[in-house]
């Protein structure tokens, strides 16, 4: 997953790379896993059920930047579950009681699962990180049937109360979001970032000690009832963030027009916190804590198998039994007896007395499903030879689900060894001394404009529109500059014109995709500089990336400054591109906060593009505002409010051998671009220390500077007791 693979290329450069199997990106629909699927035989594995991350993984840098823990090495920190206030052309942009502008709903594509199957996906993913056993049990009990239903060409069997049991285990709202195609209207509600489970009704009345509710229709499904855990929503009129009133149902009366009178323990709920109008959700239901028990507890199998059984029994020959696990055909195993079967005195051998013995499959994994019999004659078999075939039978067909391939498991620390001494050389004496280049990013006309004048050695163009490319790319060139045109970090498999348009501007391209990277591989391209989403995060990745065909590689934004250092040390100084000032990437989406707040469209189809005409920004509980910006596919990136600088770390990164150091621009004015480019230029010809730049930068970003992602914790090398 942390790959970001989208599409065929991006699996082939996996399959370079010696993988099997590649867990796709949660963002496909199921229409481009089709694609996909048609243009490899590579193993695919796609989530099914369970938390979206609201950003692509492995690219997601939020994490890194304000808590020092990288979510691409498993250590979220969840930000995209906090309150944001929309930021519109300066102004907020009021929501009602959406808050929460970037927490996805959770994934539910079991109801896709007949379409999955026919897709020829290997595996599912179900996403279970810090759920509990009754989670575990119920989900993976429920996907297991819609998987044997769907191969066996059966309707899903399901029920609406087992769906509902689903939602009410564990979720911020169930939808097949992504998977069913894309609308922005219904990945993000806005309104909670946790678990709400299953909303039973709407409070109607308050008392002293009680309430009354006009409940869903869920209660014509799954009454309320004593024990249930119950949370009041009153974001309507209350800060979402706001602590809820909440606590276990002790008594529910049936009252006049389908009402319900809820009572509660003594000093449970604080009822003057609660209104008419308020949203009420059941978290808990302890009827499921009954239902999973069975699962959770079970000393034998619970999810039975169904095997079909042919027997052909004929006097004076063998009995011949084959036994086949329904689902998996190739699972097979055939018994016979050793002796040939004698002629019945009373009770011939029929299909009724086959089936009681063969169907007493107990704590097996098994179950008897269809049995056809070819007698002829009237043999005669005693049940305790039957008996012996079919436990028999149970262990060989056992025996083969248990045995996995033998995959050869090599010792990591000999792995890396042999690895490395493959990198190339890139010893001291190799290297040239040059003075630093300048390189500048930007993201509109009038940025352009300031960067030319600053004459950097080239200027990367990451437009929202690829045919506003052209003129500006030759704006540069007649300047006498390099240009370079950045690509988007994600392509799609619907999406293989924007590389041929890009190939066509003959300019150098930032390549910010594994797949693209090996798509260009197979054509004539220009110079290629890998960005920092390719996640080159040490000697062997940087390596690896360059002998692909990269001119430079940009370091991963999950390495400190030290970590910089100490790779391009590593690395021919020619090959290595630092970023020395940026708004940190920190989410990058699928989900189009401009789509789904500023219109009510479902997708650039329908939405008005209000991309190109608003300039928006999510502000946190600190009063940061973060830049976002769309990109050619719709996606939109986030971007860290302050500017991260290194302007205290460039004094290393040059004595380390770096030639190449990147400025890039968000929301920054013509004016600002000119002043921070120059403040560099100056600093890196040697008319400015790093301590005076570093009081520039401070004084002239908007909203401040920091080190973000580069800062260098003092026990960063310290390995953590396991």
């Amino acid at each position: 997953t942390q790959m970001s693979i989208t599409s065929a290329e991006g699996v082939a450069l996996a399959q370079q790379f010696g993988v099997s199997r590649v867990v796709l990106a949660r963002e496909l629909a199921l229409e481009e896993i089709r694609a996909i699927r048609a243009q490899t035989e590579c193993e695919l594995e796609m989530f099914v059920h369970g938390a979206l991350c609201v950003s692509y993984s492995g690219q997601c840098f939020s994490s890194e930047a304000w808590g020092g823990r990288s979510a691409n090495r498993g250590q979220c920190a969840q930000a995209c579950r906090l309150p944001y206030e929309l930021i519109v052309d300066g102004r907020v942009r009021p929501l009602g009681d959406a808050r929460y502008l970037l927490s996805p709903g959770d994934l539910y594509a079991l109801r896709q699962m007949p379409e999955i199957v026919q897709l020829g996906v290997s595996a599912l993913k179900i996403e279970g990180r810090y759920k509990d056993a009754n989670y575990v049990a119920m989900t993976t009990q429920a996907y297991r049937q819609a998987v044997d239903d769907a191969w066996a060409g059966r309707p899903l069997s399901i029920s609406p109360v087992e769906e509902l049991h689903l939602e009410q285990l564990y979720s911020r709202g169930l939808g097949a979001h992504f998977v069913s195609g894309v609308n922005h209207q219904t990945v993000v509600s806005g309104r909670a970032p946790r678990h709400r489970g299953v909303l039973v009704g709407k409070v109607t009345a308050v008392g002293h000690d009680r309430v009354v509710i006009a409940p869903t229709k869920v209660s014509a499904v799954a009454p309320l009832k004593p024990g249930d855990g119950l949370v009041f929503d009153a974001a309507d009129w209350r800060s979402p963030e706001a602590r809820e009133e909440g606590g276990r149902v002790y008594h529910v009366t049936q009252l006049a027009k389908g009402q319900l009178e809820l009572t509660f323990g003594n000093g449970v709920i604080d009822f003057s916190r609660i209104r008419a109008g308020d949203l009420l959700w059941r978290s808990h239901d302890p009827d499921i804590d009954k239902l999973a028990r069975p699962f959770v507890n079970a000393a034998s199998p619970v999810h039975k198998q169904p095997v079909a059984v042919a027997v052909t029994a004929r006097a004076g020959a063998p009995l011949s039994a084959t036994w086949v696990v329904t689902a998996h055909p190739h699972i097979r195993a055939t018994v016979r007896s050793d002796e040939p079967l004698g002629t019945a005195e009373k009770r011939p051998l029929d299909d009724a007395f086959l089936a009681e013995q063969f169907g007493r499959l107990g704590n097996t994994p098994y179950v008897l499903g269809a049995l056809t019999a070819d007698v002829t004659g009237a043999p005669f078999a005693p049940g305790s030879l039957l008996n012996q075939l079919r436990r028999t039978a149970v262990e060989q067909l056992a025996a083969q689900q248990a045995a996995l391939p033998i995959r050869d498991v090599h010792d990591p620390a000999q792995t890396l060894a042999t690895a490395l001494a493959q990198v190339d050389d890139y010893a001291p004496e190799n290297r040239t001394q040059a003075a630093p280049q300048l390189h500048l990013l930007v993201r509109t006309a009038e940025q352009l404009t300031a960067a030319i004048a600053l004459q950097p050695a080239t200027i990367t163009l990451d437009y929202l529109e690829l045919y506003g490319l052209r003129p500006a790319v030759e704006q540069v060139r007649r300047a006498g500059i390099t240009p370079r045109v950045a690509s988007p970090r994600v392509l799609k498999p619907s999406e293989e014109r924007v590389v041929n348009f890009l190939l066509r501007l003959e300019c150098e391209i930032l390549v910010r995709s594994g797949g693209l990277l090996h798509g260009l591989r197979q054509v004539d391209h220009p110079p290629l500089i890998g960005d920092f989403s390719l996640n080159a995060a040490n000697l062997l990745a940087a390596d690896t990336f360059l002998k692909l065909g990269l001119t430079r590689i940009t370091p991963t934004h999950d390495l400190n400054a030290e970590q910089v250092t100490d790779l391009a040390r590593q690395l021919d100084p020619r090959q290595i591109e630092v970023i020395a000032y940026q708004h940190l990437p920190v989410f990058h989406t699928e989900h189009c906060v401009f789509c789904r707040f500023l219109s009510s469209g479902t997708s650039y189809k329908d939405c008005g593009h209000p991309c190109e005409s608003h300039q928006v920004a999510l502000r946190d509980q600190h009063g940061r505002s973060h830049p976002v910006m769309a990109d050619v596919g719709c996606r939109n990136t986030v971007f860290g409010a302050e500017a991260q600088e290194a302007s205290l770390h460039l004094p290393a990164w040059l004595a380390a051998g770096v030639q190449h150091v990147r400025l890039e621009f968000a929301h920054e004015t013509g004016a600002e671009v000119t002043a921070v480019g120059q403040a560099f230029a100056d600093m890196l010809a040697g008319r400015m220390s790093a301590v005076e730049l570093n009081r520039q930068l401070a004084v002239r970003a908007p909203q401040g500077t920091t080190e973000g992602s580069l800062f260098v914790p003092i026990d960063f090398l310290d390995i953590p007791d396991l």
